[in-house]
């Protein structure tokens, strides 16, 4: 991966035991550790409090109230390893390959588990109440919740291949490296097509669940306009720039565009913080806005 520049602020600091650096110019990418410094501060205490306090629980049903668990867990999960890299973004990275490889992929197991827990809500939301059926039940919670996991775990695995520790000019980081650009265009695709369905998924979900809702008088009001709107813009506007980065990094590897390219790579340590973003609003969303949910949805049977 090229040097940083547009996203880079550089400092003069120099060498000492408690802060390691190869050389005495180390940049800093000042946009990201803003970002995951306040995902990690509010994020964590507020997924920790989810878990714990489980607000407004008692009127969701089993399966709701799992998959909002799970949810809470994969953000929680997510966010833990957030001082490590942003350590990293600071200085270099210096726990060795295996903790590179290993931390990376938890952190895409966490991501794509919480990307398939909100999917999930917003089908089994829509399926009971526009066409009052509830498939997921039939299924079995636990095999679904299963699946929530074996899904990541597979859609994870390119993570483990193409992490590498890189050695730079400024120190040391843990970040990829394509062994050609045809597996950087099947890795990036494969990220962006999941992205879209699960992105699809949920608006439309919610769409069609708050037209059917809206058609009762007592369900009309704006509380659930407003909670049904902001799950899908804050879903399609933290997701979809990390989505078309990708798309636009794809473009650039076929028009053979170098400059294009690294505009693409300098854009893509603020883009995954953004991502990291609805993690720590999540809480917000779905678990402490829980009770208008059920109310919205109908949601009694446990």
């Amino acid at each position: 991966m090229e040097e940083f520049n547009s996203s880079l602020v550089t400092f003069n600091i120099s060498s000492t035991p408690d802060h390691p650096s190869t050389a005495s110019w180390v940049p800093i990418r000042l946009d990201p550790v803003v970002v995951l410094s306040i995902c990690f501060l509010l994020g964590v205490p507020g997924n920790i409090a989810v878990i714990i306090l489980k607000p407004n629980w008692q009127h969701l049903s089993s399966l709701s109230q799992s998959l909002m668990l799970n949810l809470a867990i994969s953000d929680l999960i997510c966010l833990l390893p957030l001082p490590l890299w942003i350590y990293t973004l600071l200085y270099s990275w210096t726990l060795g390959l295996v903790a590179c490889k290993l931390l990376t992929y938890l952190m895409y197991c966490s991501l794509y588990s919480s990307l398939l827990s909100v999917t999930l809500l917003s089908v089994q939301r829509y399926l009971q109440v526009v066409h009052l059926q509830n498939i997921f039940d039939r299924v079995g919670k636990m095999r679904l919740l299963v699946l929530l996991w074996l899904v990541p775990v597979i859609l994870s695995i390119p993570a483990l291949v193409i992490r590498q520790v890189i050695k730079e000019q400024h120190g040391t980081d843990c970040h990829f490296q394509y062994s050609s650009q045809s597996q950087q265009v099947a890795v990036m695709l494969t990220e962006t097509l999941t992205g879209f369905v699960a992105i699809s998924v949920v608006a439309f979900s919610y769409i069609g669940l708050h037209r059917k809702v809206n058609q009762a008088a007592f369900f009309n009001n704006p509380q659930t306009t407003r909670l049904v709107t902001s799950i899908i813009v804050t879903f399609f506007v933290l997701w979809m720039p990390y989505h078309i980065t990708n798309v636009l990094g794809v473009a650039a590897i076929s028009l053979k565009n170098e400059r294009f390219l690294k505009f693409c790579m300098d854009s893509w340590y603020t883009v995954s913080a953004l991502v990291l973003v609805i993690s720590c609003l999540n809480p917000l969303l779905y678990a402490f806005a829980s009770k208008d949910m059920c109310t919205m949805c109908g949601e009694r049977e446990h």
